[in-house]
């Protein structure tokens, strides 16, 4: 893959994983490698839905309430190579079940309240929780590349385990190599793989899936 080298040491660099390590407040092999991709400009307009990406739509506000309650056990970041603004976010509603009006808002509701449209000049990095109650809107006349990620923590077990391998990661990650990387970032990220792929190993692909769709 062209710029491969860039790319992984853009996950496995120091500032990522110190920031990660003071985000999850633990140590460095505590982490454990999540997802990495790019997201790019779409060939057409569309956009997502509200959704917080491990808590189901259906699920009741005690239902929510007792998943937010959990330990969140990764850092999620988008880092935009180009000016973004497709994130849309509701502030504090990671440590909240939503409420009656969110509830009863369309999925695609244009203007939730309190909405945050989350803007990220190129170069800039922003972390979140993926349980925020969020949506995207992508401009397929705006060019976008921004690198999305989580790194995980172990004690995270099958909570992370559904988020991570229902994208289908198990079946790739034992082939990942991490060569072209200086020895430090190569060692660190053979032993964050090395804990993904025991994870799917001890799950036993039996993890569920955060979202019927």
């Amino acid at each position: 893959m062209p710029f491969q080298n860039l790319f992984s040491a853009s996950y496995f660099n120091d500032t990522i994983i110190h920031t990660v390590k003071q985000l999850l407040d633990c140590e460095e092999d505590d982490l454990i490698m999540e997802l990495y991709n790019l997201l790019v400009r779409p060939n057409r307009d569309f956009e997502l839905r509200w959704h917080r990406d491990d808590v189901p739509p259906s699920a009741s506000a005690e239902e929510e309430e007792k998943r937010l309650q959990e330990p969140a056990w990764h850092a999620q970041w988008n880092l935009a190579l180009y000016d973004d603004d497709s994130l849309i976010v509701v502030p504090g509603s990671h440590k909240r079940a939503r409420t009656g009006q969110e509830r009863e808002a369309d999925a695609y509701e244009k203007d939730m309240p309190g909405q945050l449209v989350v803007e990220v000049k190129a170069g800039d990095i922003v972390f979140y929780d993926n349980n925020i109650l969020h949506r995207g809107v992508y401009d397929s006349n705006k060019a976008r590349a921004t690198l999305h990620g989580s790194i995980g923590h172990v004690a995270g077990g099958n909570a992370r385990a559904r988020n991570v391998l229902q994208h289908g990661t198990a079946e790739w990650v034992e082939r990942c190599r991490f060569y072209e990387l200086d020895e430090v970032m190569r060692h660190r990220a053979e032993m964050m793989r090395r804990k993904l792929v025991n994870m799917g190993k001890v799950q036993g692909g039996a993890t569920g899936f955060s979202h019927e769709d």
